[in-house]
């Protein structure tokens, strides 16, 4: 059997002929957002698109996610791709012609870009097939609040449908549209939560003397977790200590018997991890103690450390520059400290998740945040490289 390997152009032209019909696409999923584990008619839609080309679709994996497979020629060899396809609970603020038509609910993190991309790239090989072994697309819901990927994988997915490498990416605003980045190793923060409820003995504000005050103590604690950082982990590790939320009272005469603090954290590393995670409890419980007052910590692991595995990402990498040049590559590419579930992939597989310039838009996250659609044609043609090179047939199968 012989298969011809596409060279840079063929795919880019292949697929820059079709890529205003994901550019559409894209906008009909923007306009229909659908929040974690309820993406049910995004799911339906990605699905039938799939099999009409060709691919062989399970659904309903960790309620909405979808494995598509296609196998090709000879070769056991696999590979994954992963896009995820949930809305976040923001009002859209954009003003566009195709904004989201549900209140409350947006595509603010550009992952009805990432399907888009992927759904682009899957039409291209599903029409070229010019790879020799099995390609497994995974359609994630509930990225940003759910922890879709560990659902799925406690679904047995990887198991179900075993890959020897898998990979995904993020379109990141800022960076120069179109344009690539490459972390070996850690490339995406852990994430924590913690939560510092301070209690005292409340009463009137007119006789502070007769109470505990829970905010004095509180602002104390405040103050000593900025510490943290500067003096307790090393000066060549990152670490983010943030207070994000204070609640404590209803009046000014009137001092409450608590007060909540919510705190997020992010590390690249364990050992750091762990660090803070102690170093909170200690400090909230100290400092309120020398008040008079209390402190309990409710501390809760999020998503684990992105790390890249290095043969992957040097693979992505090289391809990435075969395909659109090394001006096209950023580098060094700095680790961002924002987190991705995208995690729990890689602690069970190798691989290597990349980042995708989106140009000058808004932040992530943001009410005005729009995707680039110039890049889709981009980072479709990437994908598909990325199979080709991976799944290129061994000299046994091609004679040529």
């Amino acid at each position: 059997m012989t298969i011809h390997i596409g060279v840079p152009s063929t795919i880019r032209t292949t697929i820059g002929a079709f890529s205003g019909d994901f550019v559409a696409l894209r906008r009909e999923f923007h306009q229909a957002p659908e929040l974690a584990f309820k993406e049910f008619a995004t799911s339906a839609w990605i699905a039938e698109l799939l099999e009409s080309w060709g691919y062989r679709v399970t659904r309903d994996i960790a309620t909405t996610g979808i494995v598509a497979t296609l196998k090709c020629g000879t070769e056991r060899r696999s590979i994954g791709i992963r896009a995820d396809f949930d809305a976040l609970p923001i009002q859209e603020a954009t003003g566009l012609s195709y904004a989201s038509k549900h209140p409350g609910r947006m595509h603010a993190c550009g992952h009805d870009g990432h399907t888009a991309i992927l759904l682009a790239a899957a039409r291209y090989l599903a029409k070229t097939r010019r790879f020799d072994g099995t390609l497994r697309l995974f359609f994630q819901p509930a990225e940003e609040i759910g922890a879709g990927a560990k659902a799925m994988i406690a679904d047995g997915v990887l198991e179900r449908f075993p890959v020897d490498a898998i990979y995904a990416l993020h379109n990141w605003p800022s960076v120069p549209a179109g344009a690539f980045g490459f972390v070996e190793g850690p490339a995406m923060a852990s994430v924590d939560k913690a939560i510092v409820t301070v209690k005292g003995k409340g009463g009137h504000g007119a006789a502070s003397h007769e109470t505990v005050d829970p905010i004095v103590a509180a602002a104390h604690v405040v103050t000593a977790l900025q510490t943290i950082v500067s003096r307790n982990v090393d000066p060549l590790d990152m670490a983010v200590v943030t207070v994000g939320s204070i609640h404590g009272g209803t009046a000014s005469n009137v001092i409450p018997d608590k007060v909540e603090l919510q705190i997020t954290t992010r590390t690249f590393r364990d050992e750091v991890r762990k660090r803070i995670e102690s170093r909170i409890v200690e400090i909230a419980s100290r400092q309120a103690e020398a008040f008079g007052a209390s402190a309990d910590v409710d501390y809760r692991r999020g998503y684990p450390t992105v790390v890249n595995h290095r043969s992957q990402t040097e693979l992505a990498r090289e391809v990435a520059a075969d395909l659109f040049g090394s001006l096209r590559l950023i580098s060094p590419f700095a680790p961002r400290t924002a987190s991705e579930d995208f995690a729990y992939f890689l602690e069970k597989r190798p691989g290597a998740y990349l980042f995708v310039g989106n140009g000058s838009s808004a932040p992530l996250h943001s009410p005005e945040y729009d995707f680039n659609d110039d890049i889709i044609e981009v980072a479709a043609s990437f994908w598909a490289a990325l199979v080709e090179r991976s799944l290129a047939p061994s000299r046994a199968t091609d004679p040529h």
